[in-house]
């Protein structure tokens, strides 16, 4: 994040605690106001009321839901995939796969995204090949050309970083090998797997998305049947299981600490399980804030998802920039004091330095009552 010269303030009035997500005075909620997501300036206010007590919420701010998991579509190629989010930089499909790719896809517009949601199998490249299993986040850099041939009923979502790359965040003094090490990405292998399927005697089409529109180019074998590379750019392969939160005893971090993958107007986080905070007087659920200068979409995939209510594995939330935000009600109970020891949740964050639009795949999905999900409860 680069330096600005920001208009100075320091400042405390009446009840207020002097860190941050801690030792709040008595009775109150704290909602985080800030720039630039957790990066810039920053208020807390201390409000005796939960800041999402409202009682009705109409208009496009309104905080939504999509349950992606019952979207019944499953095509072959993942440009016909149900588009969820976008906007000129970023866009979002959930790509439900259940028979072999019979063409090759190259995405022409920017580097790709896709996260294993269920099943898996093998993914085949320019770059050799590479098993899937759920939980992996598999980075394709734009213009390889690639296949999936799953090994049963497959759910991926798609993260398309537009006309840009995906790089990893700067991890300051914890070191680049911190949350996870980049020894641990795998990149593909011209293996035996990779040898078998080039001596497949079938034409084969390459669907190349590029501006959004679809070519077909045909080949008379297939494309897949380079003897070699080298150089230091390739798909790779992590999962869910290889990170390791950042977390403080005493503090609760914010959603930033928990970034995987950059791009030009976004980021990529993922929330695995870890310790909850035990500091007595510590916030022990996400601290309310107001989303001002980022879209939040929450993707969640597996465990029980501590923050919210009636959410599910597969389903989708989308809260646009511009209101207070923060865990339902169900949550808030424990603010200061959990049951358990830890988290048991997997979740795939994107926040969007720009507006995201709505698109047909999640209008079928959505669940309307999803923002009455806040209200006071007798």
């Amino acid at each position: 994040m680069s330096e600005k010269n920001w208009i100075p303030v320091h400042g405390i009035d009446g009840a207020a605690s002097r860190q941050a997500h801690a030792d709040l005075p008595e009775g109150t909620y704290e909602r985080e106001m800030s720039k630039e997501g957790f990066f810039g300036p920053a208020a807390f206010l201390y409000h005796p009321r939960p800041p999402t007590g409202w009682t009705g919420f109409e208009g496009p701010l309104r905080p939504r839901a999509f349950d992606l998991a019952a979207l019944n579509e499953a095509p072959s190629s993942p440009w016909d995939a149900p588009r969820i989010l976008g906007n000129a930089a970023c866009e979002m499909r959930f790509w439900k796969l259940s028979a072999p790719m019979p063409a090759l896809a190259r995405n022409g517009d920017g580097d790709q995204i896709l996260f294993v949601h269920r099943g898996g199998g093998a993914f085949f490249c320019d770059f050799g090949h590479l098993a899937l299993r759920a939980g992996d986040y598999l980075v394709i850099p734009r213009g390889t050309m690639w296949r999936i041939e799953p090994d049963g009923p497959s759910a991926f979502l798609t993260i398309e970083a537009t006309n840009a790359h995906f790089t990893l965040p700067d991890k300051g003094m914890l070191g680049r090998h911190a949350v996870f090490d980049p020894a641990l990405f795998d990149t593909p292998a011209m293996d035996e797997v990779f040898r078998a399927q080039q001596r497949e005697d079938r034409p084969y089409a390459v669907e190349v998305k590029k501006r959004g529109a679809v070519s077909r180019i045909a080949y008379p074998w297939n494309p897949l049947d380079a003897v070699g590379w080298h150089g230091d750019l390739a798909p790779v392969r992590i999962n869910v299981e290889s990170i390791r939160p950042i977390m403080s005893h005493r503090y609760h971090v914010p959603p930033s600490a928990h970034t995987t993958f950059l791009s030009a107007r976004f980021v990529v986080c993922t929330f695995a399980p870890r310790p909850f905070e035990t500091d007595p007087g510590a916030l022990k659920v996400p601290f309310f804030h107001n989303n001002d200068d980022y879209d939040e979409v929450l993707f969640y995939h597996a465990g029980d998802f501590f923050s919210r209510d009636n959410i599910d594995a597969g389903m989708m939330t989308f809260h646009p920039s511009g209101f207070t935000h923060g865990p339902h009600p169900k949550a808030l109970k424990n603010m200061l004091t959990q049951t358990k020891p830890a988290t048991d949740e997997y979740a795939v964050m994107i926040d969007t330095r720009d507006p995201l639009d709505v698109l047909d795949g999640a209008s079928a999905v959505e669940n309307p009552a999803y923002a009455d999900s806040w209200k006071p409860r007798p």
